[in-house]
């Protein structure tokens, strides 16, 4: 090979090189590109998705775990589960119970029901323990009694009664969870157990000795009075004043009368969106944290058009709307809290001091629940209610 030809040859060779290594640069760089901008995409369209779900971010970090059970957030017992607490364990005392049947009795009612006396549940499912007419445990005015719906679920009742606690062979002995779903017979048997510590907590602010002696059939002469006597409203008054007047963190809720303004237009009415809720808690469990697109849906709107829930009335609701404080909304208002998350909270207020909200007894499911348990269980802060008014639905 010629002298010049060599050198060409070994020149073309190099160039081909430089290039190739400029390509696989380039290559590299544009990798980089499209991953970076992946990223931003992917930060946009959670963005979006945000905005479309009507975020809520009511309940704090780690306040469910998946499988419709609460776990315990740490705050103070209501005056209303205290005073059901002490009716179940006057109960148990005067049949002569140990205490822990009063404990096995209190977890079942927390998982239940959230030791509220609420007249709703699963097909007829009523009272403290959601106990079903129809499945013999009593009539309706029975069971939402607590003192009957405590007898009951203690058992002893006869053969032709559902069998109650101490009908249980061995249940004395045998763990607490086993206990109360061998009474319960419950599709989700593992969620009783995860109740013995805020069933403790109960106990401890109502005064209960769940170490309190007894027999494993105790007594029937005790207790026994199914015949009713005990209220059935929590046994509190209103203090918060006349309609309009605030009351203070954790009193009752109670009914307003106030129509909305003439801007408020909903595709749904008021009544038509509570009925809509109520009915959302035998639903699927699609709604966590999205308590705001779940009332903007109950009105009849597809999306709110406001990305989070305090927005909502800290923002977007014109001020001559805002209630602040009030613990007297009217029936389908909207109800507002600062969780201490940059959401907020926000729920249908569906009357009688209960409001229709997701994830406060079960992570993405709906339930009725008193309006003060959103203070009570998450230590939010009541912003105050506003009319359903949704400016940027659609």
């Amino acid at each position: 090979m010629e002298g010049r030809e060599f050198v060409a040859a070994a020149a073309g060779v190099a160039s081909r090189a430089v290039g190739m290594k400029v390509a696989a640069a380039a290559a590299a760089l544009f990798l980089i590109f499209l991953i970076l901008v992946g990223l931003v995409g992917g930060v946009g369209s959670g963005a979006a998705l945000g905005a479309d779900s009507g975020t809520c971010g009511g309940q704090p970090q780690g306040d469910g775990n998946g499988n419709g059970s609460t776990v315990v957030s740490g705050g103070d017992p209501t005056q209303d589960e205290i005073s059901n607490a002490k009716v179940i364990d006057g109960v148990a005392a005067d049949r002569k119970l140990p205490g822990r049947a009063t404990l096995i009795a209190l977890m079942t009612a927390l998982q239940e029901s959230g030791l509220h006396n609420i007249d709703y549940g699963d097909r007829d499912s009523i009272g403290l323990f959601q106990q079903r007419p129809s499945a013999g445990w009593g009539s309706k005015d029975q069971i939402m009694d607590p003192k009957y719906s405590a007898n009951a679920f203690f058992g002893g009742r006869g053969a032709n009664w559902p069998p109650g606690l101490v009908d249980i062979k061995n249940w004395l002995t045998m763990p607490l969870g086993d206990a109360a779903q061998a009474v319960q017979v419950s599709a989700f048997p593992d969620l009783y157990a995860t109740r013995e510590g805020e069933a403790r907590q109960v106990a401890q602010k109502a005064g209960i000795d769940l170490n309190r002696d007894g027999s494993a059939q105790g007594s029937t002469s005790g207790g026994g009075d199914t015949s009713g006597g005990t209220t059935h409203d929590g046994g509190q008054c209103q203090t918060g004043g006349d309609s309009g007047t605030p009351g203070k963190p954790g009193e009752p809720f109670h009914d307003g009368n106030s129509p909305w303004p003439a801007q408020v237009k909903n595709p749904r009415s008021s009544q038509d969106a509570i009925s809509w809720a109520k009915q959302q808690v035998n639903g699927s469990g699609d709604w966590y944290d999205k308590c705001l697109a779940f009332t903007a849906i109950a009105y009849g709107w597809s999306f709110s058009g406001t990305n989070y829930a305090k927005d909502l009335y800290l923002v977007d609701m014109p001020q001559s709307m805002r209630h602040d404080g009030d613990r007297n909304p009217p029936p389908g208002a909207l109800m507002f809290w600062d969780t201490g998350e940059r959401a907020g909270h926000v729920a249908i207020y569906v009357g009688n001091g209960m409001i229709a909200s997701n994830d406060i007894l079960r992570p993405g499911y709906i339930d009725v629940v008193p309006a003060t348990e959103i203070e009570s269980k998450w230590g939010a802060t009541y912003l105050g209610w506003a009319p359903p008014y949704y400016p940027h639905a659609g």
